[in-house]
């Protein structure tokens, strides 16, 4: 275990409190049960600019962008994140396929990074900790999407 700090943990209990406010609540749970777009242009459809859908995912990844962001510049040390934030590995793996393209579309190569940049160590973390895991977490949410459409 690495030692941290008392700001490492207020930091990280403010970031949960935050996390607790009633629309962005309900915007997480709405992504990790609905949010499953094959490409952009799905998403654009299914949920276009204005939809209380499309505000949903923007709250959710933009949430998780600035985590990210604070988690990467080490602010708050990874084990203690990693141990209770996993959400922020759902929303990757929900989004991975298409920020490829979003990232093309907005000539920004850095788009999500901050997201991305975490997850890697968080599955470098867990695998280490409990082999299979990850695998194990993709078929499962494969499962549920498959149950949610």
């Amino acid at each position: 275990m690495s030692d941290v700090s008392y700001d490492e943990v207020n930091l990280l209990l403010r970031l949960y409190d935050m996390r607790r406010e009633p629309q962005i609540r309900k915007a997480r749970a709405w992504f990790t049960e609905h949010f499953h777009p094959e490409s952009p242009d799905e998403m654009m459809q299914k949920y276009p600019q204005g939809s209380e859908e499309n505000t949903y995912i923007r709250m959710v990844i933009s949430y998780w962008e600035m985590v990210g962001s604070i988690v990467n510049r080490g602010l708050i040390d990874d084990e203690l994140f990693f141990e209770s934030n996993g959400e922020i590995w759902v929303v990757w793996d929900r989004m991975r396929a298409v920020v490829p393209i979003w990232r093309s579309a907005f000539r920004n190569p850095l788009l999500f990074s901050n997201i991305e940049e975490v997850c890697k160590r968080l599955e470098a973390w867990r695998e280490k900790r409990a082999p299979g895991s990850t695998a194990a977490m993709r078929q499962m949410l494969g499962e549920s999407k498959i149950k949610s459409h």
